[in-house]
């Protein structure tokens, strides 16, 4: 391994400051000389031997970022507007990946880094998935600094900046572009568990935690930027992508909007922040009509049936108030929007222009770069679906997106400013808006990191620490008909929990399976079951095929119609050259796309409470529902201890027969230690609910989109519910 040679020095100071205050920076190269000027020490980006404007650190950055426009191809301005997927390749190396090609062929310095951190590396003698190879944190690191290297020796010596979406989660069903989990890293609870534990010690520490730690393993591993966090109100209960948002009140969302970007980014970006951001889904994608999602055609329409599209602004304006530094708008469609007098063109956000240069910069005050979500171009551009890839790629940029994700085809952004479509000067616009974050960011100081500290930092015990407090503050007590604490000695039935982490909180403990063989619950003073809830089964989900999206037995309520086209094959297949004549990406027999990013079937997204779910196709209660009652008959319903986890607000409905348990309770991704925890008192409960949970179906189908909780008579829980003892 190439040593990388290293100027012994203070951190930079922000790139605001004034040049005498500024102090030599760390210098970090691998493919380039260190300029010695002035008794202080430069990186030599362009290899030239001498000190250009934009190699000079104590210059401000708009200076810097001036100077190398003028330098730089327009090829090379061309490809900062692109960013795709790359993934480190087995054992963490370059090999096998698209990396030489898309840094010197189609000049990228943006990628998504998605391989999972593992605690042990995963075999070469496989294939990767859509996430790569899993590899330890020194590889990942490896990968981050080989990569940076490659870049290094291009003729500008831009460095890369690596993004994923957010990680530090326990995620029970990881999905490719949506969250992957946290792997080996750190994991918090879920993001509505955060909000379960801001609400409930009525502060920002468990935000301050999560950012501490996410900040110091992502700068470990080379990650200095997020897709993250969603700024969406959990508004609409069905929309599968709630567990992923800090809850349904605008208010506390815009507080952990502003927790998050002070945290992570201290402010404005600079050369002290740690991971900058790209907050999402502008202008807010929690009010999916039926509940559908608009990575999916069925699912592009946003509605506004309560007027509250406000509200839905609000953590976004806080979050830029702080100093956010980028955005992604989504997918989605607004359908009857009006907000300020204005109507809203029904086109794809991502291609509005009206919304991303009229209401994000000229009313919000926006100054950072845009965006896009991934696949725009070739897979979700809702409203454009019958324009070529030129077209929307130049509608894309034209409309105000800086960067394109999931494209990495600079030549088509060549071909449109060739042909007038695309401005140069637009084009200009968008790198140096781009480059500005990798500047004050200090990237171009110093891009690489310690690889043999990489294993260190992540999971470290203090990260642990950190997170296992906030696993037991997310936990809410939803009721408890004097069952709770549970007495230390206490002879308990434990149904999907660990069994180890239950004695170990001083109980006598049975393990329980939802076998046939199962042992029986009575005699025993409490039962303690984790139900967890997932879609499933939509693997083989077609558009076309008459078992599934043609079935005419399902139809769309509002269209009258089949469900019809979501995935690539059918809806764009001469966009998409893995699609083979059967519609089958990656030729015939192998996988079908179905619904790749989660949830259910559309005719079953209304199935949200556990009798409905029970009976669903795509709906997988664990343990089943009928499970639960046999244990909940043989101990007893008022001994029973039932924890929930949600990932939507799900209806414990009365036939279910779950509000019968002696206690109920809400976790969101909450670890058994942090449930038993709760459970023998030795932390008493304060987390407090992140959304409403309705009474019946009925008020979930009924709800308005756009608006938080229900009706008083349809709701059961109330928002920032939660009891204690």
């Amino acid at each position: 391994m190439k040593t990388m040679l290293v100027a012994t020095a203070a951190l930079a100071a922000a790139f605001s400051l004034p040049a005498l205050g500024q102090s030599q920076p760390e210098i970090g190269t691998r493919a380039r000389a260190i300029l010695d000027v002035d008794g202080l020490q430069f990186r030599d980006a362009n290899g030239n031997g001498n000190l250009d404007p934009y190699e000079d650190w104590r210059l401000p950055v708009a200076d810097r970022v001036s100077d190398l426009l003028e330098r730089m191809s327009i090829e090379e301005r061309a490809g900062m507007l692109l960013i795709d997927t790359l993934n480190a390749g087995c054992a963490g190396t370059t090999e096998g990946t698209r990396a030489e090609e898309m840094i010197a062929e189609q000049h990228m310095t943006r990628f998504i880094l998605r391989n999972t951190i593992a605690a042990k590396a995963q075999t070469c003698d496989g294939r990767p998935s859509r996430s790569g190879f899993d590899v330890t944190a020194r590889q990942m690191a490896a990968f981050a600094n080989a990569v940076q290297e490659l870049a290094e020796a291009q003729p500008s010596g831009i460095p890369v900046l690596f993004k994923d979406n957010a990680r530090n989660h326990r995620e029970s069903d990881p999905r490719f572009g949506i969250g992957g989990g946290a792997g080996a890293m750190t994991a918090f609870p879920k993001e509505l568990g955060i909000a379960a534990a801001v609400l409930g010690t009525e502060s920002m520490a468990p935000v301050e935690a999560l950012t501490q730690v996410t900040a110091a393993e992502w700068r470990a591993l080379g990650l200095r930027g997020m897709y993250g966090y969603m700024a969406d109100l959990a508004t609409e209960p069905r929309w599968h992508r709630v567990h992923e948002t800090f809850g349904e009140d605008s208010d506390t969302v815009a507080d952990i909007m502003e927790a998050l970007v002070l945290g992570l980014q201290g402010g404005p970006v600079d050369s002290e922040s740690d991971v900058a951001l790209t907050m999402k889904h502008f202008p807010g994608g929690g009010p999916q009509e039926q509940g559908l999602d608009p990575h999916y055609s069925f699912g592009q329409r946003q509605v506004y049936p309560s007027g509250a599209f406000a509200a839905h602004l609000a953590p976004f304006q806080r979050a830029i108030d702080a100093g956010l530094g980028a955005i992604m708008p989504y997918y989605g469609v607004p359908v009857d929007l009006t907000h300020e007098g204005e109507t809203f063109d029904e086109v794809g956000f991502s291609f509005s222009a009206q919304t991303v240069n009229g209401l994000l910069r000229d009313r919000l005050g926006f100054q950072g770069y845009v965006n896009s979500d991934t696949g725009i171009i070739q897979s979700r551009a809702w409203g454009f679906a019958d324009a070529t890839v030129p077209e929307r790629v130049a509608l894309a940029i034209n409309s105000g997106n800086d960067v394109l994700s999931g494209f990495s085809d600079v030549g088509e952004i060549l071909d449109l400013v060739e042909a007038g479509l695309i401005d140069e000067a637009r084009v200009t616009e968008a790198a140096g808006r781009l480059l500005t974050e990798q500047f004050a960011l200090g990237l171009f100081e110093n891009p690489y990191v310690d690889e043999d500290a990489a294993g260190d930092i992540v999971a470290a015990p203090d990260h642990l620490a950190l997170a296992a407090q906030v696993h037991c503050e997310s936990i809410v007590l939803l009721q408890n008909d004097n069952l709770l604490p549970l007495a230390q000695g206490a002879q308990i039935y434990v149904l999907n929990a660990d069994a180890g982490m239950a004695a170990e909180a001083g109980f006598k403990v049975t393990q329980g399976t939802a076998d046939d063989g199962r042992s029986s619950a009575a005699d025993h003073d409490a039962a303690v079951i984790r139900v967890y809830v997932r879609n499933t089964g939509t693997g083989d989900y077609r558009s076309n095929d008459p078992e599934w999206g043609a079935n005419p037995e399902h139809l769309n309520p509002r269209t009258g119609e089949v469900w019809g086209g979501e995935d690539n094959c059918n809806v764009t297949p001469d966009l998409n050259a893995s699609c083979a004549d059967d519609g089958q990406i990656g030729g015939p027999g192998s996988p079908a796309l179905g619904l790749l990013f989660g949830g259910a079937l559309p005719w079953e997204a209304d199935a949200l409470s556990f009798t409905t779910m029970a009976e669903a196709q795509s709906w997988d209660i664990f343990p089943p529902l009928p499970v639960i009652r046999e244990v909940m008959n043989e101990v007893g319903a008022q001994r029973t201890i039932i924890a929930i986890d949600f990932r939507n607000p799900y209806v414990i409905d009365a036939e279910s027969g779950l509000r019968d348990a002696g206690a109920l309770l809400a976790t969101f991704g909450a670890v058994d230690d942090a449930l038993f925890d709760v459970l023998s008192g030795q932390f008493a409960p304060v987390g407090r609910l992140p959304f409403a949970l309705p009474d019946n179906l009925g008020a979930v189908i009924e709800n308005a989109s756009d608006a938080p909780g229900y009706a008083a008579e349809d709701t059961l829980f109330p928002f920032a519910h939660g009891l204690s003892y």
